[in-house]
């Protein structure tokens, strides 16, 4: 079997599996974003979040290595729900309630985040309380390593500077888009609150601000993400126009030229924006993995 014809049936078998999430549904700040990947040919996504606040109970993380998953006592990888030895009701302002083995989370949500809501939450916390924001991590296959090297230019330049490219020894390629605007803070200490109401406010108000931040990439990322495929078609249809550029997202220089990745999608506050983020550069590790 062909390349081509193997990533198509890989991609038929993923998008057909039923989502196995407790939302069951892509979330909504991410789904326009989704439904533009997975209807080009040379794209398809694998598991997504639009970027959440949480509560956990229980979890200290400071040292843990990760394992893999589903190993006894293992700790989840860096996005996956740390775990616990008892389960947990979660209390979801989102509307409905997510019970996980081996993991207490207190609250979850992809919304902006209310102090009541976390003082009620805190309540029922019999360990380590942590306040969590996430931002988008998203995991798209693609058909082609050019296809990733797009896709990574595309994120980076959108502000999600801690994405990164992934080769398999069967020649699946992932593309990880992640950020690096987290938080994560304790509260409270076997179940005793370590700070004060005000102090909540203040990370409740941090992380909301983040959170909206995160939304604006997302958007920047689905409109230069538009922008890069439209030109790439352009190509295709014109190959004697082609012209080879070195791609500087993959130099090891911190400056990169990103109207060649997406036009006129990064404004020049965009682009200030991103030069003040906490992130000290920009790698790509490609590296061959057992999928």
């Amino acid at each position: 079997m062909d390349r081509s014809a193997e990533f198509r049936r890989w991609k038929a078998q993923c998008l057909s599996k039923a989502d196995l999430s407790r939302k069951g549904s892509v979330d909504e700040d991410v789904a326009e974003l989704v439904q533009l990947l997975n209807g080009r040919e040379q794209f398809f996504t694998t598991s997504s979040c639009a970027g959440r606040i949480l509560l956990l109970d229980g979890v200290s993380l400071l040292g843990a290595l990760p394992v893999a998953v589903g190993t006894p006592g293992a700790l989840c990888p860096p996005r996956a729900t740390p775990p616990c030895s008892l389960f947990a009701c979660v209390l979801n302002i989102n509307g409905f309630e997510v019970q996980k083995q081996n993991c207490c989370w207190l609250l979850v949500t992809h919304k902006p985040c209310v102090k009541d809501d976390v003082i009620v939450a805190l309540k029922k916390a019999n360990g380590d309380a942590i306040l969590k924001f996430e931002p988008l991590i998203l995991h798209v296959q693609c058909r082609e390593l050019q296809d990733a090297q797009i896709l990574h230019s595309v994120a980076i330049d959108s502000g999600f500077r801690n994405s990164g490219i992934t080769v398999g020894k069967r020649g699946k390629t992932m593309l990880a888009v992640r950020s690096t605007h987290g938080l994560e803070v304790p509260l409270s200490h076997k179940g005793k609150l370590m700070v004060t109401e005000e102090y909540i406010d203040f990370l409740l108000e941090t992380a909301n601000q983040k959170m909206e931040e995160n939304k604006k990439r997302i958007e920047r990322f689905y409109n230069c993400l538009q922008h890069a495929l439209e030109k790439e078609s352009i190509t295709d249809l014109n190959p004697k126009e082609k012209i080879i550029k070195k791609n500087n997202s993959y130099s090891r220089k911190k400056k990169r030229n990103r109207e060649k990745a997406c036009g006129k999608c990064v404004t020049e506050d965009n682009d200030k924006e991103l030069e003040n983020d906490d992130d000290p550069g920009v790698s790509v590790t490609i590296f061959p993995e057992d999928y």
